[in-house]
């Protein structure tokens, strides 16, 4: 009966190791690739203090924002380099690889029906610059 049972063991033992030595042939995962591309996508355009300082041709594509909430009082404020980052990502969607910012304000809790208890919001020009690296 030993011999049963070590021919058994052996039996197995090899099944174990030649399955666990297959190939992966697909991996299935949750990421998107959709998701990278809009995670990166404020890398993607430079931020510059005026027109002035574009190093090439340059073409305007539209009006940008993008807002950062504070949803309760108790959690952090508002952050301006959010609202600012949201706001290049909005101009990457436009097609722009640059961006001049006019300026961020700050919005308050303005009564009970509001979402955030304060926010920040920053505007900006979105533009298309030749010879932008």
């Amino acid at each position: 009966m030993s011999n049963r049972l070590l021919a058994l063991t052996s039996i197995v033992t090899c099944s174990l190791l030649l399955s666990s030595c297959a190939k992966i042939s697909t991996i299935n995962t949750n990421l998107d690739r959709e998701n990278f591309a809009h995670y990166f996508s404020p890398a993607e355009v430079k931020i510059f203090e005026s027109e002035q300082e574009f190093p090439g041709k340059h073409k305007m594509l539209g009006m940008v924002e993008g807002s950062h909430c504070q949803a309760k009082a108790h959690l952090a404020a508002p952050d301006k380099i959010e609202a600012r980052t949201e706001a290049r990502r909005s101009a990457f969607q436009l097609g722009a690889n640059a961006i001049v910012f006019s300026g961020c304000a700050e919005v308050g809790n303005q009564g009970d029906n509001r979402q955030c208890h304060a926010s920040v919001i920053c505007y900006g020009k979105a533009y298309q610059v030749e010879n932008l690296n």
